[in-house]
């Protein structure tokens, strides 16, 4: 009975094990580690790749406590539209990835004199940009980093950038893009910068960004690469389409 308890467990946790490998993508060793060592190689992994990951846990938690906030709100909203408790629903909705409630709510915001900040620009132009309105997000964007050109740490001016490639202003997008790679190290703008280069038929520039992406591994501490591991993946596909 107790084997039998035991085994069960050691199923559970190769199974979890597998879930978070699927979901992070580590080194690819690790696959087999739990595969090979069942109980004893999920639990291993779980000691070096999993703890260190607690605030995805954290992170599951809190989604969850800002969908229950998002209901409130909109509640409150109902009885209350003070321009305070819309920022915050168009906030939250942001978080959770609605960005055709959240650039309504921000439309809202952005009517009121009481904006003192960039912030509702900045995200009703990533939510533009979710929704692929690449021009609306360019207008936001635009305002965002001529009043604040650090914003962000800088992605604001990496994000135009890429949104001027996507609204077909290539001219623009390439200044953007050395202005942006000047000032800043943001995995996400290089590969942005990488993936435009790409589109303009210049794969050797592609390819010379791609890899600053991926030599950063050689320098980061683990908990930042396990941070910036999806660049690195999408890094490495790039490189693999441009071959």
């Amino acid at each position: 009975m107790g084997f039998g308890h035991l085994f069960s467990w050691g199923f559970v946790l190769q199974a979890l094990a597998l879930v978070h490998f699927f979901r992070r993508r580590p080194e690819g060793y690790w696959f087999f580690v739990i595969m090979f060592l069942p109980t004893v190689g999920a639990l291993i992994y779980f000691v070096v790749e999993v703890v260190p990951d607690f605030d995805l846990l954290r992170g599951m938690f809190q989604r969850r406590a800002r969908r229950r906030r998002i209901d409130d709100l909109r509640r409150i909203v109902q009885e209350n539209s003070a321009i305070g408790n819309i920022e915050e629903l168009a906030d939250l909705s942001f978080d959770e990835g609605q960005f055709a409630k959240a650039r309504e709510l921000y439309d809202k915001v952005l009517t009121s004199s009481q904006v003192t900040s960039v912030d509702p620009y900045y995200r009703r132009g990533l939510s533009a940009l979710g929704l692929g309105d690449a021009a609306a997000a360019v207008r936001d964007l635009e305002h965002v980093v001529a009043a604040e050109p650090k914003y962000d740490i800088y992605r604001a001016a990496g994000v135009l950038a890429h949104a001027y490639a996507l609204a077909d202003q290539p001219e623009k997008a390439e200044a953007q893009f050395k202005a942006a790679t000047d000032l800043s190290t943001l995995s996400e703008t290089y590969y942005n910068y990488a993936a435009f280069l790409l589109s303009q038929q210049r794969p050797a520039e592609a390819r010379e960004w791609a890899q600053k992406i991926l030599a950063k591994k050689t320098t980061m501490p683990r908990f930042a690469r396990r941070r910036e591991r999806p660049w690195f993946t999408r890094a490495a596909a790039l490189l693999k389409k441009i071959g």
